[in-house]
């Protein structure tokens, strides 16, 4: 066939994808009901300008701005719209493209930011540590899956990839998973269902919040009391590990940072020393687990909570050391201070602290949008940090994650027509397995993804090796000045597992429903929508190019696969052959794409 000139092509099938995206394909409906309900960590929506009593002057500056609600329509191309789907979702769909490419990046963020979270649901309760049967373990009597269902993250990685793959806060569930890659639990340490469950809500429900109090939260999360010492810590030789971790990983880093994330002075000069990280070891001292737990065998040490993970630490007087400690940012806590107190104070050394805007950004840059991120990115998106505003967004309070998130997300270096030489990062392997399920109108419970695919990719979800999470921030890319956290997990081996998943999904057809999985949906694509164009392969090529990379594919990669899939002849014999054929057509072409670099380094 005589193909089309590129910029004609990209405008006649940018055209049908529209019209596509307006049927929807029924074929996999998920028979699950939409997740819903009271969450205990939720924020009241933000107030907006009643425009019918607060007009401008005094009143304007009466109650905070609207993150964003007032927005236009400002239309974008395919390829802004699909690099976006790839930043700030878990992968396009033809239906999402066009709505990002009507509403424009600003709008859809801000409606994107409105939406109620897709919440965990599944899993045991608290019973586990309410147990008081001494003779017969809380399993005895419960049946095979009972450390599954109750101690396990396995449910939450059911409803995960549920929510991933088919839940409409996708802006959400993509920043409460990057967040949950930097204030990491792991299920390898803490085992309980329940709070895992819990842990992760609290998440996604202060996904745009502020950071203040996300930080608030994992420190008097019992979950993260257990996995870094923590709670019922000693208040004459404290454990330090979250202390540690709370200044290392969760907040400040080690070495002193100009705005825009460079070291400053050239070289790494610490930010605190070990007498610093012990005197945060002491303030954090004096918590105990919610009230609630039970055990046959008492609790300990004496005058504290058994061990229970719904709700947040309580403060115990008699275990909080109460001497003056110096923090950082030139906080003080002074003789006789309450562990409440102490609390505050930490959290006001480390807000105040000139590092969190950078640190915590940078973070956030690289789980989004690019692992190698300009200084002067940085400091744009630390300066929202800092502020509290960006664009429309945000509440003016230092921490602010919707005006830190579309600050990333709007910003010069994440909406640029061509991005730098350095721009764009590897798509890990979570958001391959999202990414394909989600463009080829798939459907998952997750089961697959997690003992199966998760383990050969090494990134099951909720079960990082260590608190440094699957890889770290720094990992060199080989053979260049960059770095590329995911390129931590990645080898040659992975690179074939990585077209297997593919294969599996294609040609295999992926993973029936499980008996042993509630509500099992299997793991599966659905080619049905692509099969009336499979006849010209041509159409049928650029089509999920411009899906899944946001443009045809250069000249010599398009020839390639259009003669791969005109390998495949359209038999007519019978309706029943000539259908399979056409499928065969689209399993070819979506293989070949998914397989090209410019799919797994989303730039």
């Amino acid at each position: 066939m005589e193909p089309a000139a590129p910029t004609e092509r990209s405008s006649l099938l940018e055209g049908r994808l529209a019209d596509d995206a307006v049927e929807e394909d029924d074929a996999f409906e998920d028979e699950e009901p939409s997740m819903g309900g009271d969450n205990p960590w939720q924020q009241p929506d933000d107030e907006v300008f009643a425009k019918s009593t607060l007009t401008g002057g005094a009143a304007a500056q009466a109650m905070p701005r609207s993150t964003g609600g007032a927005l236009r329509n400002t239309p974008t191309s395919q390829l802004d719209a699909v690099r976006l789907a790839h930043q700030a979702t878990f992968g396009p769909t033809e239906k999402l493209v066009v709505q990002i490419r009507q509403q424009g990046p600003a709008r859809w963020i801000s409606g994107q930011m409105k939406l109620a979270p897709s919440k965990y649901t599944r899993g045991g309760s608290d019973a586990i540590h309410k147990h008081t049967n001494a003779s017969r373990g809380f399993c005895s009597g419960r049946g095979d899956q009972c450390w599954r269902d109750w101690y396990s993250s396995t449910p939450l990685l059911w409803d995960f990839y549920r929510n991933a793959t088919s839940r409409p806060d996708q802006l959400r569930q993509r920043v409460a998973f990057a967040l949950q890659q930097m204030l990491v639990v792991s299920n390898l340490e803490v085992e309980g269902t329940y709070g895992l469950r819990n842990y992760h809500n609290m998440l996604l429900s202060q996904a745009f919040g502020n950071y203040r109090d996300i930080l608030r939260l994992v420190t008097l999360s019992p979950v993260m009391g257990d996995y870094l010492n923590n709670t019922n810590n000693d208040p004459v030789a404290p454990n330090e590990n979250f202390a540690r971790e709370l200044l290392q990983l969760f907040s400040v880093g080690t070495c002193e940072l100009n705005q825009d994330g460079s070291l400053r002075g050239g070289v790494c000069q610490a930010t605190y020393d070990n007498d610093t990280v012990r005197a945060y070891a002491y303030a954090l001292t004096g918590w105990t687990y919610p009230p609630g737990g039970r055990s046959p065998w008492g609790c300990w040490p004496s005058g504290t909570n058994c061990r229970y993970y719904k709700g947040n630490m309580v403060p115990v007087a008699a275990r909080h050391d109460t001497n003056a400690y110096d923090l950082l940012s030139g906080v003080s806590l002074q003789q006789g201070h309450t562990a409440p107190q102490a609390l505050e104070a930490v959290l006001d050394s480390l807000m105040n602290h000139p590092n969190i805007g950078p640190f915590v950004g940078r973070h956030l840059i690289q789980q989004l949008v690019t692992s190698n991120p300009s200084p002067a990115y940085v400091s744009r998106v630390a300066q929202a940090f800092q502020t509290g505003r960006f664009q429309g967004f945000g509440l003016g309070r230092p921490g602010d994650m919707k005006a830190t998130v579309a600050a990333i997300l709007l910003d010069p270096e994440a909406r640029a027509e061509l991005p730098s030489s350095q721009a764009g990062r590897l798509r890990e392997p979570v958001q391959l397995f999202t990414g394909v399920l989600r463009a080829l109108n798939g459907r998952t419970d997750g089961d697959a993804l997690g003992w199966w695919w998760g383990e050969e990719l090494r990134q099951h979800v909720f079960r990082p090796p260590s608190v440094f999470n699957f890889y770290p921030p720094d990992y060199p890319v080989a053979g260049t000045s960059l770095v590329g956290p995911a390129f931590g997990i990645h080898n040659a081996n992975a690179a074939l597992q990585r077209l297997n998943f593919v294969n599996y999904l294609v040609f295999w057809g992926g993973s029936q429903r499980s008996r042993e999985v509630p509500g099992a949906l299997g793991t599966q694509v659905n080619l049905t929508g692509f099969v009336k164009d499979a006849e010209d392969a041509g159409r049928l090529v650029d089509r999920l190019s411009l899906l899944l990379l946001g443009e045809v594919l250069p000249a010599d990669q398009r020839t390639v696969v259009i003669n791969a899939v005109e390998a495949y002849p359209v038999r007519t014999s019978s309706r029943t052959e000539r259908t399979e054929s056409l499928t065969n057509r689209v399993r070819q072409a979506a293989y070949l794409v998914l397989a090209t670099p410019q799919y797994h380094l989303t730039r």
